[in-house]
């Protein structure tokens, strides 16, 4: 394997080397590069080429690097998110049929910070936006797409074996609550005032509760579970008859409650005004996707039930990765927006009644 390249490193002999290494054919002669998106822990470079031959080459890639911001680079390596993205695209991405981005080049020094990613472009698809939310039509196509991560892996025990994936033993010892609750002050200090009185009330309820379903035992049904399924780690394309969905971003993969990711991108993707009246439906469509694709042992009364435990997935992921992560006026902003949507959704669905 090629060596991992740094920013000010990549070169026009690397590329080479990395497309001939994947065995395709021709040559680049030079590339510009430029940032694209506004990653959290990693950060996004598009490199446009120039050809002394195309052959089999395409014209732009996605680079993906480890995050300038130190304070990033300590929570991606902490919590194995760049392992984990490393080696989804080296061991998973095979195994499931949910769309993702051909994968030219994947490598990490031990668990990181080192890494890099040199992924398709996807372009004219665009990135979905996380502060505007989505249609309904967008969100069925989204859950139609996260079918095919799930169900290839519904229940399937081989993957316990993969222990970046989920470690039982390290698992064992996590304690997701203790650090829900040491962030708790300083995120109801910071994002407390932009929101109702009700939503501060239940994310602050979440840390005095002794039971939740974001730190439940490990559940007797399970499957791949994305983590961070939202908009912002979606590429949607709709130039075609179709919308196509793709989904970025696997820093977070594990195993767990599949309804966790359902809950999520419907609680952060919807306005409540937009997901009250649909949010029924999308959920069926979703458990219908499920029996198609072959998974016939998930009752729809169990469907709904695991989806109404799951509108917390989105109170973990708020209130500890906007207290980790580098601050910018966006992430303010977007931290801001799920804390609100994920609260409301709670509140909606009459979730309260699972924190003992």
């Amino acid at each position: 394997m090629i060596e991992i390249p740094r920013e000010d490193t990549i070169s026009v002999d690397w590329f080479n080397a990395c497309f001939a290494d994947a065995g395709l054919a021709g040559r680049i002669s030079g590339f510009e590069a430029a940032r694209v998106g506004t990653g959290q822990i990693g950060k996004c470079v598009r490199y446009t080429f120039a050809f002394a031959d195309q052959g089999d080459l395409p014209a732009s890639v996605i680079g993906k690097f480890p995050s300038d911001d130190e304070n990033s680079r300590q929570t991606g390596v902490a919590l194995l998110n760049f392992l984990k993205e490393v080696r989804f695209y080296q061991e998973l991405q095979h195994r499931v049929t949910i769309n993702t981005p051909r994968c030219y080049y994947s490598e990490i020094l031990n668990d990181g910070p080192e890494f890099f990613l040199l992924l398709e472009d996807l372009a004219p698809a665009e990135q979905g936006d996380q502060l505007a939310g989505c249609t309904p039509v967008v969100a069925k196509a989204a859950l139609r797409e996260l079918v095919g991560l799930q169900a290839p892996a519904w229940c399937d025990a081989s993957l316990h074996e993969l222990k970046w994936l989920r470690d039982a033993d390290v698992a064992a010892v996590a304690d997701t609550m203790a650090l829900y609750r040491q962030t708790l002050p300083g995120f109801v200090e910071r994002y407390g005032p932009s929101l109702a009185a009700d939503e501060v009330a239940i994310i602050q309820r979440v840390g005095e509760a002794s039971d939740t379903p974001f730190h439940a035992e490990f559940p007797e049904v399970f499957s791949l579970v994305h983590v961070d399924y939202r908009l912002d780690n979606l590429m949607i394309n709709t130039t075609g008859s179709d919308i196509t969905i793709t989904a970025v971003d696997w820093q977070s993969i594990t195993l767990g409650a599949p309804m966790n990711d359902v809950a999520y991108f419907i609680g952060a993707g919807l306005e409540p005004q937009v997901r009250k009246p649909v949010e029924e439906e999308l959920v069926r469509g979703y458990h219908e996707g499920l029996l198609r694709a072959g998974v016939s042992n998930y009752a729809w009364e169990d469907c709904w039930l695991g989806y109404r435990r799951g509108a917390f997935a989105g109170f973990a992921v708020t209130v500890i990765a906007s207290m980790l992560v580098q601050r910018t006026d966006r992430g303010d902003t977007m931290f801001t927006t799920m804390a609100r949507r994920h609260a409301r959704h709670a509140i909606d669905l009459g979730s309260e009644e699972f924190l003992r």
